[in-house]
C-alpha cells in the first residue's frame, strides 16, 4: 500500500494517515486469543491487524521513500458504543469470528466481554492508542 500511495503522490505532496498505533486494544486481543485457545482456536487472531511503534512505522514508511516529518502515538479516547464490548467485539473481530463454526461464534464473545468487564469498568474503554503520520 505504501509503494503505491509514494507512486502517486505528486511532487511536493504529503501523505497523513492515521491507524491504530502499538498497545491498540491491546487488552481485548489479549482476552479474546486466550477465549479462543480455550476452545482450540488460538491461532485465529495470530497477525489479524498490524499496530505498530512510531519507530517501526517510520522505518517502513522511510523503506517506501516516504521522509517523516512528524509522527506519533497519541491516546486517543473512544468509548464503546451502545451494546458495549459484545458488539465491539461482533463488528471489529467479525472476521475472526466468522472463521469458527457458527455454534461457538456466541459463546467467544460472551466469554470475552466477561472477561473484560473489570477492564472496560476502569478504562470505560477509552484511550486506545492511535498513530499519526505526516509523510513527504
Amino acid at each position: 500500500m505504501l509503494a503505491e500511495v509514494h507512486r502517486v503522490l505528486r511532487t511536493g505532496g504529503r501523505f497523513v494517515a492515521e491507524m491504530g498505533g502499538h498497545g491498540n486494544v491491546a487488552a481485548i486481543l489479549v482476552a479474546l486469543t486466550a477465549v479462543l485457545a480455550r476452545h482450540g482456536y488460538g491461532d485465529k487472531e495470530s497477525g489479524v491487524n498490524y499496530y505498530p511503534t512510531a519507530e517501526a512505522y517510520t522505518r517502513r514508511l522511510a523503506r517506501h521513500g516516504f521522509q517523516v516529518e512528524q509522527i506519533a502515538l497519541i491516546p486517543r479516547p473512544t468509548p464503546l458504543a451502545e451494546g458495549g464490548m459484545t458488539e465491539w467485539l461482533r463488528t471489529f473481530r467479525r472476521g475472526v469470528l466468522d472463521s469458527l463454526p457458527e455454534a461457538l461464534r456466541d459463546t467467544v464473545v460472551e466469554e470475552t466481554a466477561a472477561l473484560l468487564a473489570p477492564y472496560c469498568a476502569t478504562r470505560k474503554g477509552t484511550g486506545w492508542p492511535t498513530m499519526c503520520a505526516c509523510a513527504s
